[in-house]
């Protein structure tokens, strides 16, 4: 494995250090030291691994390193005085921040061994920290993650995506709540055509119902009580662009009308207004109720239904595809890494485990907020099941290979067997159809005894 030989240092007093950073130098690190600036330490590289030099160092200067630490993803190695333990700050702080540590009488050749193995250990937990992103991604500007999974269902997901986003359309985005329905819309306009206008969302369900009309397509001066000015409403607004319809099925049956007829001739008519105005809206709409279910009962118009159903797009539940939720958990934990304490590293497997067994009836939002607290809350160095407010597995052990079923699975038959036909031999190779020289080599390779007081026949 190639490492980078770039390293961080600070020391609280350089003379004392300056011999054994020049011997680390001479064998080919990259010393750069972290300079305090008026707001702190100013960070000049990227480097994998730290050295901080503790003897001289002022109570102040640890509190501005310690928000660097923070911040920076980086195994620190802390060099200290003899008595340097014996000191209530510094052994807090070497605890909570530090990989390591070693006394100031440390040979070059010893630091730059550990070192060497800090900065692998760093390289390696960045490459787990990287999970494997597919497409499509959410913009940074507009959410906070992006859409992550390596499954099968979860690739296809992204082919449909990629296909109906080539096309002007209405899609219609079905999925439970908390699954990405709002990222999957937003994921089809980043790869549409108008990419670089508009991308409107509105959920439907918050609207209060006595302004829906208003702030879908806005009114005019003096429309009604309290409109003192024309206002845009929220389709004119997304002009150019794509307007997302979230929870649809929300949406009262005397405004279904309203936006059916916009659908259907691309105008709209402002409350208290008379001109038509032309808008030019690619529509998605999405809703985690059934709206079959719901035309059959009359809750939603069928002509609507099918102006919005022209394109579909099923975004899976998580439980759906568990597979990815180890990836999930690794890229959230990145993520959101600014969160975190220092001391906490990731998962334990315990906690791998726990989060496949849940079945996640909040999807991913769930999946995302528990992870979230679980950052804040842990007292240890890996996240618990406990710390994610979920139970320990009690799955039973699963054998390690074929040859471990296999070898079982005979175990357990010819006891069984043996156990009917009271430990004779005969029977019980007649019973399993094999001879009795066979029973004797099975007996003896399971480290099997038979009873003194059966007879052998």
């Amino acid at each position: 494995m190639s490492i980078s030989r770039c390293c961080w240092f600070v020391t609280g007093t350089v003379n004392k250090n300056r011999g054994l950073i020049s011997d680390l130098e001479l064998r080919g690190w990259e010393m750069n030291q972290l300079q305090l600036a008026d707001n702190g330490y100013r960070v000049v590289s990227k480097c994998s691994v730290g050295v901080i030099f503790l003897e001289g160092m002022t109570p102040s200067r640890l509190d501005q390193l310690e928000a660097v630490m923070l911040q920076h993803h980086c195994l620190w190695l802390a060099v200290l005085p003899n008595d340097a333990l014996e000191d209530a700050r510094h052994l807090s702080f070497i605890t909570t921040l530090c990989h390591g540590f070693v006394e100031s009488s440390v040979e070059g050749h010893q630091l730059d061994w550990l070192m060497q193995r800090s900065a692998a250990l760093a390289q390696l937990q960045q490459q787990k920290q990287q999970p494997r992103r597919c497409e499509p991604a959410m913009s940074t500007d507009t959410g906070e993650y992006e859409m992550v999974g390596t499954t099968p269902i979860m690739r296809t997901l992204f082919q449909t995506i990629r296909k109906v986003a080539v096309v002007d359309a209405p899609v219609f985005i079905s999925g439970e709540s908390g699954t990405g329905k709002e990222l999957t819309a937003l994921a089809i306009h980043e790869r549409s055509s108008r990419a670089s206008r508009t991308f409107h969302a509105i959920n439907c369900g918050a609207l209060p119902e006595q302004l829906i009309q208003s702030e879908l397509f806005g009114h005019e001066k003096g429309a009604f009580t309290g409109a003192v000015q024309r206002k845009v409403g929220r389709i004119e607004a997304a002009d150019g662009g794509t307007l997302f319809l979230d929870e649809i099925g929300d949406l009262p049956l005397d405004q279904q009308v309203n936006l059916l007829r916009f659908l259907e001739t691309q105008r709209i008519q402002r409350v208290g207004g008379l001109k038509e105005i032309a808008v030019d809206v690619r529509i998605l709409a999405a809703t985690n109720v059934d709206l079959e279910k719901a035309v059959k009962e009359g809750r939603f118009r069928e002509d609507l239904y099918h102006r919005l159903n022209v394109l579909q797009v099923t975004v899976p539940a998580l439980r759906e595809h568990p597979e990815d939720i180890e990836i999930l958990a690794s890229y959230f934990f990145e993520r959101f890494s600014s969160e975190k304490p220092g001391r906490l590293k990731g998962f334990s497997r315990e906690a791998f485990q726990a989060m496949r067994d849940y079945r996640w009836p909040g999807n991913i939002r769930e999946l995302l907020n528990r992870i979230r607290r679980a950052m804040v809350m842990s007292d240890s160095c890996l996240i618990q099941p406990a710390d994610l407010g979920l139970k320990c597995s009690e799955r039973p052990a699963i054998s390690h290979s074929l040859c471990q079923a296999r070898n079982q699975a005979e175990r357990e038959a010819l006891i069984s067997a043996l156990q009917r036909n009271r430990y004779k031999i005969h029977p019980t190779a007649r019973e399993l159809s094999v001879s009795r020289v066979t029973i004797y080599r099975l007996i003896e390779k399971h480290g099997l005894h038979r009873p003194t007081n059966e007879t052998a026949t």
